[in-house]
Parts: structure tokens; sequence; C-alpha cells
């Protein structure tokens, strides 16, 4: 059962990463200004919050296979739009539709986890989930850019769709329902207020948050790094690949029992401390030897981070709460990810250090998460 799950999170984080190096081009294609195509890339996770927030309601009333099944449903319909799309505003308007639909999708599938994990499991279970992310950052760009070359950019989206109505019939067949109430209440955002106030659950979504920043300004500024100093994109490519396999060690190895010998809340300060050295390092160094050291730091710090921060979330929350637990944690991710393009690019085009800035906005923020356990102790 667990193994579907893990299943449908690489299927539902595939989604997001096969589409990195082919939306862009896309949208200028469809005459797209920069403007605009920068707008259609955002647009994504702006309304992945708003489907965050949602799904979790609709999570916690409706039970989680139902919100899997049509989240699934809704995002395979959504893909169809994409090659129907004849000019960038109707882009943008699909782009909004598949945010929404997508955030339902990932706190749905942590809830369920998380429902049918122990607290003692949870951590080595939370490093299987990360893994499964992994994979999908891993292979996702290349089979989207591979496909887009061999064949078109819309065929992407139709085989993608059709990856999730399989995977949509799958989880109708061998997802049984972990949790539902018989309550149907219309969404009230005072019940996310409680959750709001939890420590545990915001330490998590501010380490959910400063991750994604830390990642956005990679993803925006480690190919000027590379080009600095002078080599191609295939150098970026395999930098961004080293960060990622040095995750799976520790994700699939017996490594992954350091999440269940060591409070969560200091994994996740030690990994945010990690990013932080290894965004320095990028900062102050340019040479290959030294990118390459950053991103295993960087991989290592993610490594403490991710199964971490959802495992709070999971044991500060209840089978009452969890869908909207994960909503909120999952829109703080949406957010960083907003934030983190959106700062780099202000912060390069000003002073052009972006590293260095995002180090200090995770040191920051690793302050306010220390203050908020120093409290609680």
């Amino acid at each position: 059962m667990t193994r579907m799950l893990y299943f449908i999170i690489i299927v539902a984080f595939l989604d997001t990463f096969i589409q990195l190096p082919i939306i862009t081009p896309y949208a200028l294609g469809l005459g797209a200004s920069y403007t605009l195509a920068g707008a259609i890339v955002a647009v994504y996770s702006l309304t992945n919050i708003v489907g965050n927030i949602l799904g979790g309601h609709w999570i916690d009333r409706f039970g989680r296979k139902k919100m899997l099944f049509n989240g699934m449903i809704f995002v395979a319909v959504v893909l169809l739009l994409y090659p129907l799309a004849k000019t960038g505003e109707q882009l943008l308007i699909v782009r909004l539709l598949h945010g929404l639909a997508g955030g339902v999708l990932i706190p749905a599938a942590f809830a369920y986890i998380g429902d049918r994990t122990t607290e003692g499991s949870r951590g080595k279970t939370m490093a299987f989930t990360g893994a499964g992310i992994g994979v999908a950052a891993i292979i996702g760009p290349a089979i989207g850019g591979i496909m887009a070359a061999r064949s078109s950019i819309s065929t992407v989206f139709i085989l993608v769709s059709i990856l999730f109505l399989i995977t949509a019939l799958l989880t109708l067949k061998f997802v049984t329902e972990s949790f539902y109430t018989t309550e149907r209440g219309k969404f009230n955002f005072q019940e996310f207020i409680p959750l709001l106030k939890h420590p545990l659950i915001l330490q998590a979504s501010l380490a959910a948050f400063a991750l994604m920043i830390s990642n956005g300004t990679l993803a925006f500024a480690l190919p000027l790094n590379v080009e600095e100093m002078g080599l191609t994109s295939e150098t970026t490519g395999i930098l961004l690949s080293i960060f990622g396999i040095v995750a799976l060690v520790v994700f699939l190895t017996p490594l992954n029992r350091v999440y269940d010998q060591f409070s969560s809340i200091v994994l996740v300060i030690s990994g945010i401390c990690l990013i932080s050295l290894a965004l320095l390092l990028l900062s102050i160094f340019a040479g290959l030897t030294s990118n390459v050291i950053a991103m295993v730091v960087y991989g290592c710090g993610f490594a403490l981070i991710f199964p971490s921060m959802n495992r709070i979330v999971a044991d500060a929350s209840t089978k009452v709460d969890r869908g909207k637990a994960y909503g909120i944690f999952y829109a703080f991710f949406s957010l960083g990810v907003v934030a983190g393009s959106f700062i780099s690019g202000a912060v390069a085009e000003l002073i052009g250090r972006p590293f260095l800035i995002s180090a200090l906005i995770m040191l920051i923020i690793t302050a306010f998460i220390g203050m908020i356990k120093k409290k609680v102790n």
C-alpha cells in the first residue's frame, strides 16, 4: 500500500520536473513575451498555494483516497489542454488550472502516509518519499528534454496525461481510505488558525520556505556560475545531479537511520546550516572543484531537511487535521518556490550576489526556527 503512495509521489513530482526544460520555450513559441513567459512559469506555484489550502480542507472532509483520485483525473484533463493553447494568454490560464489541480495531490499523499505510519517508523518512511522525489528530479528534466527534442513538446503533455490517468486507476484499485469524516462543512479559514500557530508545524513550514528559496536560487544562479567558469550547460546538469545523487544515497542506505535516531527539528536546523554553507561556497569560490564540493554539502543538507520536516508535520497533526496541516506546509513550500526565483533575479540584478543573500536568508530563518524551539522547550 505504502509503495503505491511512493509511486504516486514520483508521478506527482514528475509532472513538475518534466516541464522544467520545456515550459519557457513552449511559451515563447506561442508568441509570449519574456515577461509573460515568466508569469506563465510562476503562476503554477502561485495557484499551487491556493490548491494546497483548499485541498487540505477537502482531504480532511472527503478522505485521502478520493482527493488523490480526483486530483489525478483533474491534472490528466488539464495536461491535455496544453497542446490546445494557441497564445501565451491561453497557456497562462492552463498553467493556473494546473497549479490548482496539482496543489491537492501532494498534501493528500503525505497525509495518507502520515496516517499509515507510526511515529517510530516515520523518519525512514519519509526518507523513502524523499528518494521518490529525488528520482523524479533526476529523470524528469531529462525525459522532458529528450521527448521534446525527438518528438514535440505537445507529446510530453499527452504522455504525462496518460501516466496520470493510469495512476488514478491504480489509486482507485489499490489504495484504501485511511480517514474521512462524516462532517461536510464549508471551507472555513478559521480551522487553519490553530495549525498555523502550532510551533512544530510553523517550524516545518519555515524550513520548507527556506529550502525552496535555496532551491530557486540554485536553479537561477548556478548556470551563471558555470557560465563564468567558461563551461557549458552540461556542467550545470551534472552539478545538479550530484546534489540529487548525494541525497538519494542518504535516503536509501543505512544512513537513513539518522531520521529515527535524532530529533527531527535538530536535523532540520543542521540541514539548513549545511545548505547555507553550500551557498556561501558557491558565492565565494568560482572553481569547478569548489562547486562540486558545494553541491555535495547541499545534497547532505537537503537529505537532512526534507524527510525531517515532513515527519514533523505528521507527528504534530492527527487524522482529523492532517490534510489541513500538510496543506499549510506545502503552501509555504510553493511560496518558497515563487520567492526564491523572484529574490534571486532581483538580487542578481541589483548587487550580483544571489548565493550570498540566499545564505543569509537561510540563516535568519534558522534563527527564527531556533527561537521557536527554545520557546517551546
